[in-house]
């Protein structure tokens, strides 16, 4: 039994001061108020952070993309550069280091949106899942579960081939991206700290008679299922004019919607769009540091949630890791495309990068500062320059209006510490993201 003293703790019920926190093996086995006692935890403990959705590779990415002028389809290239320079070493070195980046962040769960299976010009290697063993090792090592949501890419664009660095992509059908998936669930069946979900990567990449397989996995396996959905207009243009329906329509025909299911960006959307994903449950994740740096638009997360989705947030490309900016940003945004403030409360905000995302990945029993939840505690400075004055009725306002990655000090994932007074257990993760890029480049 291990005992934490938190000077502040974000309960079910609200922010409370003197919080002790017992924990067992990986979950809390109860919460209360007394004196200081055991492992004290300064400033104001929330539930660990879910990044819902990430893609480790385009890390290496960050600061060699920012020149010049372009697009998301400009962007893309770059991208798959460095997607046909990695094996499953150099990929396990740089997801490590990033997933490390992610737990000082404050983040305990990762959803890996991996399309990055084979070897180059696609010939799979000797185990058809080595590099998504890579990144389940590397989320290990860094102390965060994992969903790795095996992602299905069959085509280049709608109704084209897969070219170039895209064939280490795919797996010729559904039916052939099933077999492989069924072993890497097989591989993983009994891993308390990892979920094999599934994937559709979009209509660009997954022909809609195609899908049903993809769905069919999800639902066997009661596993999560994610899709991105209408991140750019040329995608709608493309799927209306080849199917005469929306991306969310052709996903909602094909059985890809529901409770499990989590609509990524879902940036441009119709009215009917929507309906579909709020009555169906489906989660949206929203991602908007990514969205921003590649142009991409303001989706609608108000109306979203406001018809039934929960929001979720992910850090997709890694232009920055910090799920408090992704947290303050859906807010921001709408404030700049409506020209009104005050759409999203600061706890709403904070339970779409904790309690929702989570169970979007397939841990619902996360996320909370109650008994029998994963004990994940995440400690934030409330005394640094960007926090210095929040009080005990302000703390959850200053950490998501103000706070950065930078003030996580504490974390404890899984009953692990793996962040110390700002420090991972592994070492100098900055040396790491280095040593691992400078491998690739």
């Amino acid at each position: 039994m291990t005992v934490y003293w938190c000077e502040f703790a974000l309960l079910p019920e609200g922010v409370a001061d003197s919080v002790l926190i017992e924990v067992e093996d990986r979950r809390i086995v109860s919460v209360g108020r007394d004196e200081r006692q055991g492992i004290a935890l300064e400033g104001l403990t929330i539930p660990g952070m879910a990044n819902a959705h990430s893609h480790a590779f385009h890390r290496a990415l960050r600061g060699a993309t920012q020149t010049g002028k372009g697009d998301f389809w400009t962007w893309r290239e770059r991208m798959y550069e460095v997607a046909g320079s990695l094996d499953p070493d150099s990929y396990l070195r740089l997801a490590r280091a990033t997933y490390a980046e992610m737990a000082m962040a404050g983040i305990t769960c990762v959803g890996e949106f991996h399309y990055l299976h084979h070897g180059p010009d696609g010939v799979p290697y000797d185990d058809p899942n080595e590099m998504g063993h890579a990144l389940i090792q590397a989320a290990h090592d860094a102390g965060l579960r994992i969903a790795l949501l095996d992602t299905c890419y069959l085509t280049g664009g709608v109704g084209t081939a897969l070219m170039g660095a895209q064939r280490r992509f795919g797996d010729g059908t559904g039916e052939e991206w099933a077999v492989r998936a069924e072993a890497l669930a097989t591989a993983y069946k009994g891993r308390h700290d990892v979920e094999i979900g599934a994937a559709i990567h979009s209509v660009r990449a997954v022909p809609p008679e195609q899908m049903a397989t993809v769905a069919e996995f999800s639902r066997k396996h009661a596993a999560p299922l994610h899709a991105h959905v209408s991140e750019q207009r040329a995608e709608n243009a493309a799927c209306v004019e080849r199917y005469a329906a929306t991306p969310v329509q052709v996903l909602h025909e094909h059985g890809a919607l529901g409770p499990r299911s989590t609509a990524v960006h879902a940036t441009h959307l119709a009215e009917v769009d929507l309906e579909l994903l709020g009555h169906s449950r489906t989660h949206v994740c929203m991602c908007p540091t990514t969205e921003r740096d590649l142009a991409d638009g303001i989706g609608p997360a108000r109306a979203l949630y406001d018809r039934g989705s929960p929001i979720t947030l992910g850090s997709d490309s890694h232009a920055v890791i910090d799920l408090f900016e992704e947290a303050r940003a859906v807010e921001l945004n709408e404030r700049l495309a409506s020209e009104r403030r005050g759409h999203w409360r600061a706890p709403e905000l904070l339970t779409a990068a904790t309690s929702a995302g989570h169970a979007s990945l397939g841990f619902p029993d996360a996320g909370s500062l109650v008994p029998g939840a994963w004990a994940d505690l995440v400690s934030v400075r409330l005394d640094s320059v960007r926090t210095a004055g929040a009080t005990r009725e302000s703390a959850v306002e200053s950490i998501v209006f103000a706070a950065t990655a930078a003030d996580v000090h504490s974390v404890i994932s899984g009953g692990r510490r793996i962040v110390a007074d700002g420090r991972h257990e592994l070492g100098d993760v900055g040396r790491m993201l280095n040593e691992a890029m400078g491998a690739i480049r």
